[in-house]
């Protein structure tokens, strides 16, 4: 069984995947694209305030290739 996710808004997740080595490339409305050195993209939805819900906040993590583990340990 996986770890239970925290509730977490979309600015703390972007602080973590910059943390992980991603940079904004660029914004399509309210969603924030993302990539690596790799060439990894990962689309981000930007509401303020909102928390992401969690089975976006998982697929957003395996786009990113970044256990539960690790994003809780990064916050």
């Amino acid at each position: 069984m996986t770890p239970k996710l925290p509730r977490v808004t979309a600015r703390e997740v972007l602080a973590v995947l910059k943390k992980r080595g991603f940079a904004e490339v660029r914004q399509s409305g309210s969603h924030v694209i993302l990539k690596n050195g790799e060439g990894v993209r990962v689309t981000l939805p930007v509401h303020a305030g909102k928390i992401i819900h969690p089975a976006i906040l998982r697929a957003i993590l395996r786009d990113a290739n970044v256990s539960t583990e690790e994003f809780s340990s990064l916050l």
